[in-house]
């Protein structure tokens, strides 16, 4: 991982950006602070991030929209961080395209871990040539059609290396079920057909994600799936 990765840290609380920011830098970071959340969209066009720390409750545009905006043109891991332990948060947190979301008061060496997780995996899907895309022990070879797992091949079907490509190829955005058929069955989708369901489960099976709380492949109701890209080390 680069040891002077770019973080926007989005927070209007001035103390807790103060200590986030003097303890990132302490770890080799360069920290960006914005208190106002509809000054983020333009900060993030014209500065790369490796990283986006993001308050849900903020001035201006509150962090949910504001990560809905980015991921209509940007692919930087996003951290959302709210003093609200309320699952329903987390769920539209995911829904928009959040990679992880952290509840206040932060344990510092827990969200230390947890940022330098996210960017050591997305490092190589950014890097990645467009034939092979790898997440912890999992590794996507496009050209070859090969998916290795803890060291073993896996064997998969082509409509199910296909779904895997798809969703790994957008890790940490939630594809709506259009997307998928449009992109693999070239229509848009009717209401009514599962078949992607049915391989998702496939998919979850293989990979020893564990379907009534899978974290790896996960289906977000109403909206579609989200491959998430830091779940592939264990």
């Amino acid at each position: 991982m680069n040891e002077y990765a770019r973080i926007l840290h989005v927070e209007d609380d001035l103390s807790l950006a103060q200590w986030v920011q003097e303890y990132l830098q302490g770890h080799g970071f360069n920290i960006d602070h914005l208190a106002r959340g509809d000054q983020v969209i333009e900060q993030v066009k014209k500065q790369h991030y490796d990283l986006i720390l993001l308050d849900v409750m903020l001035p201006g545009m509150d962090g949910i929209e504001v990560c809905r905006a980015l991921r209509t043109f940007c692919k930087t891991p996003i951290i959302m961080m709210t003093a609200r332990a309320d699952e329903f948060d987390e769920v539209i947190g995911l829904e928009v395209g959040a990679n992880d979301y952290v509840i206040k008061p932060v344990r510092p060496r827990a969200l230390l871990a947890r940022i330098k997780s996210i960017i050591r995996h997305s490092e190589p899907t950014e890097k990645a040539s467009k034939d092979e895309l790898t997440f912890g022990q999992l590794s996507i070879n496009g050209k070859f059609k090969r998916v290795t797992y803890k060291g073993q091949d896996v064997e998969l079907s082509t409509s199910l290396f296909a779904l895997l490509w798809l969703l790994a190829s957008n890790a940490g955005v939630v594809l709506d079920r259009d997307a998928v058929f449009k992109q693999l069955r070239g229509r848009e989708y009717d209401g009514v057909d599962r078949r992607f369901d049915v391989m998702i489960s496939t998919l979850r099976k293989l990979f020893d994600d564990n379907p009534q709380q899978p974290k790896r492949i996960k289906t977000i109701w109403g909206k579609g799936y989200l491959f998430v890209a830091d779940t592939w080390d264990d």
